[in-house]
């Protein structure tokens, strides 16, 4: 990968064109993916990747135009921009339109590129995938076979520029592994999975994935369904992280100037329990998302969404922020060079609680500890806050976990389980994804069974 003051020199030169009565946006990145798949001691597929391009962002007029291309050669640039400019002919009035400029709110420091990872060989990440697969293997008889086992990573750099003072760049390694495994016992199969990330290959666990992964499948089999009743849940951390995700999407500011929020007119509320303190904070070295600036080139920040129960903020980029009358909370987000930016969460997670998952278990008589859940994202509405979705897990019985369950399903609100939350585990776990992972005890949910 090159040095990122190339990108952003781009992004500059760019900017640099803009006509009179014109706002312009560069987004300039370069990206590079490998994975690798294992499958019964083969590898069965490895790819690897490399994209570059630029996103055109010109304002004028309260008209927005747009424009990207997948090289940075001088020719294509310029036509880009032109084409940009062009589109901006054809956007609709939007009074709020405009691109970002500076806040005073300078980038963290933040070690987050590894050059290690870039020296890794193809053949040693191959290595590390079948070795995934052999632990996950080797871990149970019961383990049948493993789906896949995975190698990803990933090396990002990026700049952003604006003609109002923008000039930002950012770059980050990733990389994780995962497993997917089938255990049997005479006609019964059940699934697991197991994950392990970090910066770079010398941080990765391949016996953490592939033992947890075993264990997860194992652990179900002879899962019976259950009655009907009405109990504490213990979410596992893959869980929490899914519903953290959720509740993140309902605290945009788009969401909120949308009416689309069950959050919407609630600032300064209690919200959940005062167990409960929520943050998005992008800043966390720790967190697999982070980054020092967002998707238009501000200063990322740590923001408390909810503090002790009570709703503190919204996330903002500088669109809904100037829709709002507020202050970006540095929270744009974007796919890439090939769209504009949005608003969205960084990195989510719960302030850790004091005890283990093993020890909130031991003080609950009767409760589920939900291991795995489906349709979440589908049976959830945003703004009523109801939820309904599938469930799988372990039952707990006099503060010790129990038999297997399955086919059950777990509703309630939203707002409901916030509130209800009775304990927050200290066993925080950052996930490939944009939320962390933390055991979570919430009361009186309905668990749906026979």
């Amino acid at each position: 990968m090159s040095n990122p003051r190339s990108l952003l020199e781009t992004a500059e030169r760019i900017v640099g064109w803009a006509v009179s009565g014109a706002e312009v946006e560069a987004y300039v990145a370069r990206e590079q993916e490998t994975e690798v798949r294992a499958y019964q001691g083969e590898v069965e597929s490895l790819t690897s990747a490399t994209s570059v391009g630029v996103g055109v962002r010109v304002v004028r007029d309260g008209r927005q135009g747009f424009a990207y291309a997948a090289t940075l050669d001088e020719t294509t640039l310029r036509d880009t921009f032109d084409e940009a400019l062009d589109n901006s002919r054809f956007g609709s009035v939007d009074e709020y339109a405009g691109v970002a400029e500076p806040d005073g709110v300078e980038p963290v420091s933040l070690d987050l590129y590894r050059s290690d990872l870039l020296e890794f060989a193809s053949e040693d990440k191959v290595a590390l995938a079948l070795e995934l697969e052999r632990i996950a293997v080797a871990a149970d008889p019961r383990v049948t076979a493993v789906e896949s086992a995975e190698y990803a990573d990933t090396v990002y750099e990026g700049a952003v520029a604006t003609s109002r003072g923008v000039a930002a760049q950012s770059r980050e390694t990733g990389c994780y592994l995962v497993a997917y495994t089938l255990a049997s016992n005479d006609d019964e199969t059940q699934t697991g999975f197991g994950f392990s990330v970090g910066r770079s290959p010398g941080e990765l666990m391949p016996d953490k994935a592939g033992n947890e992964a075993a264990e997860r499948a194992t652990r179900l089999l002879g899962a019976t369904k259950p009655e009907t009743c009405r109990l504490t849940v213990v979410l596992d951390p893959y869980v929490t992280a899914q519903l953290l995700g959720i509740v993140g999407a309902t605290l945009s500011g788009d969401a909120v100037l949308k009416g689309r929020s069950l959050f919407a007119q609630r600032m300064g509320d209690a919200v959940a329990a005062e167990s409960v303190t929520l943050v998005d904070d992008a800043t966390d070295p720790e967190a697999f998302t982070a980054s020092a600036i967002d998707a238009e080139g501000l200063a990322t920040r740590r923001v408390p969404l909810i503090s002790n129960g009570v709703l503190q903020s919204f996330l903002y980029d500088s669109y809904t922020a100037r829709r709002a009358g507020v202050s970006s909370t540095g929270s744009a987000v974007r796919g890439g060079f090939k769209g504009t930016p949005g608003v969205g969460a960084h990195a989510l997670r719960l302030k850790p609680g004091l005890r283990s998952q093993a020890e909130i278990v031991s003080g609950i008589d009767d409760g589920f500890l939900v291991q795995g859940v489906s349709g979440l994202h589908s049976g959830v509405n945003a703004v009523s806050g109801d939820f309904s979705a599938g469930a799988e897990g372990l039952r707990i019985r006099n503060g010790e976990i129990a038999e297997a369950i399955r086919e059950v399903t777990i509703a309630s609100t939203i707002q409901r389980l916030l509130l209800d939350v009775t304990e927050v585990g200290s066993d925080l776990e950052w996930l490939p994804m944009s939320a962390a992972g933390v055991s979570l005890a919430v009361a009186d949910v309905t668990m749906s069974g026979a």
